[in-house]
């Protein structure tokens, strides 16, 4: 049996795969994307920086993701080095203001525009992909066996194809605990606004969804938690009531924190290198970044149409632009762990204890 050929394999159809499949529409190279079905649960990660306006602008979709339902992110308030708490504000920020997603609705957005940019998209996953040197065979799980040229790996931290080129480093072992609440009554109007709060055993984060739900996150490593927090309502309940802010706005604006948090990974990781003879990492799948960047979804976004058209110039023999991009995102990495440590550093309250010691004597 035959099987079909394309220039370009796209692993994973989430931002970063989503990115590169519009980067590629009408750039006369045949493509394919795998996507299987994604979870459909709300999964952590609704800010999209400013930097992310320009990207947007690039693929085409500014004026249908200024259509909604989308929040701009103009207040942060932090309670970081100190019992005080301090605002933030990005109305007068240069590129514009950032924005807190209906994370399933910009998802929907991309895949629906990357569906419409004319590749094949197949809702399967990758089974195995072996590189003879020039062609990639590539065999699906429940599908067919396809071959491609060069293959993008937007598979997320797993990293599917390109942990087998790559090594791959981890810097630490946070995890995030967290939940999406309710208002028990909506005779509150809660406020547009995201928070960060330092605690003994790492740091919360919250924020109001365009829907009115807020992402209550606290941050932490795997051996600082309480043992079991992902199932012990309990446990979490008495983490949010150690907080002083969060515990504040969770209590003034009726937020229903008795619910059952799940647990999700947040180390710093990065492949080493991101890009090689016919492949390219992007997204997570190159670097996931401790949340404290801020940056996770736009570096997505950036990395995959960056990777895409970097993948085109090499089919066509130039391999400068592939270069250059795996020379930036290494960059990038040494850049955030030089700015992760620095925040870190000015968060001294607690230097004894266990979280807060690992990144201090770095």
């Amino acid at each position: 049996m035959s099987r079909a050929i394309y220039d370009i394999a796209i692993v994973g159809g989430g931002i970063a795969g989503c990115a590169a499949a519009i980067a590629l529409a009408g750039g006369g190279r045949s493509a394919v994307m795998l996507a299987p079905p994604q979870d459909e649960r709300d999964r952590f990660g609704e800010f999209l920086s400013p930097a992310a306006n320009e990207l947007l602008h690039k693929l085409g979709l500014a004026e249908a993701f200024r259509a909604g339902p989308h929040r701009p992110a103009n207040a942060t308030y932090t309670a970081w080095g100190s019992g005080s708490l301090v605002e933030r504000n990005a109305l007068m920020h240069v590129e514009g203001p950032g924005h807190v997603l209906d994370r399933p609705a910009f998802e929907r957005l991309l895949r629906d525009a990357a569906e419409r940019s004319g590749i094949a998209v197949l809702p399967k996953a990758l089974d195995g992909a072996v590189h003879d040197g020039t062609m990639w065979s590539m065999q699906l799980v429940d599908g067919p066996e396809i071959a491609a040229r060069f293959v993008l790996d937007c598979s997320g931290r797993t990293a599917v194809v390109a942990r087998r080129y790559a090594v791959h480093r981890r810097e630490d072992r946070l995890v995030a605990a967290g939940a999406f609440l309710r208002q028990r009554t909506d005779e509150v109007e809660p406020t547009p606004a995201t928070l960060i709060e330092a605690v003994p055993e790492g740091w919360w984060y919250a924020s109001l969804l365009p829907d009115r739900r807020l992402a209550l996150v606290l941050f932490g490593d795997s051996d600082t938690l309480p043992r079991g927090l992902a199932h012990d309502t309990t446990a979490w309940r008495e983490c949010v009531e150690a907080t002083q802010y969060v515990r504040q706005w969770l209590d003034s604006a009726g937020f229903d924190s008795d619910v059952q948090p799940r647990l999700a990974g947040a180390a710093t990781t990065w492949l080493d290198p991101v890009a090689g003879p016919g492949w390219a990492a992007a997204g997570d799948a190159a670097a996931a970044f401790n949340p404290l960047s801020s940056h996770g979804l736009t570096t997505a976004l950036w990395g995959g149409r960056r990777a895409a058209l970097a993948a085109v110039a090499a089919l066509d023999g130039d391999a400068e632009p592939l270069e250059s991009y795996a020379a930036t995102v290494r960059r990038a990495v040494q850049d955030f762990l030089g700015q992760r440590q620095a925040t870190y550093a000015r968060e001294g309250r607690w230097p004894a204890l266990p979280f807060w010691r690992r990144r201090h004597s770095r």
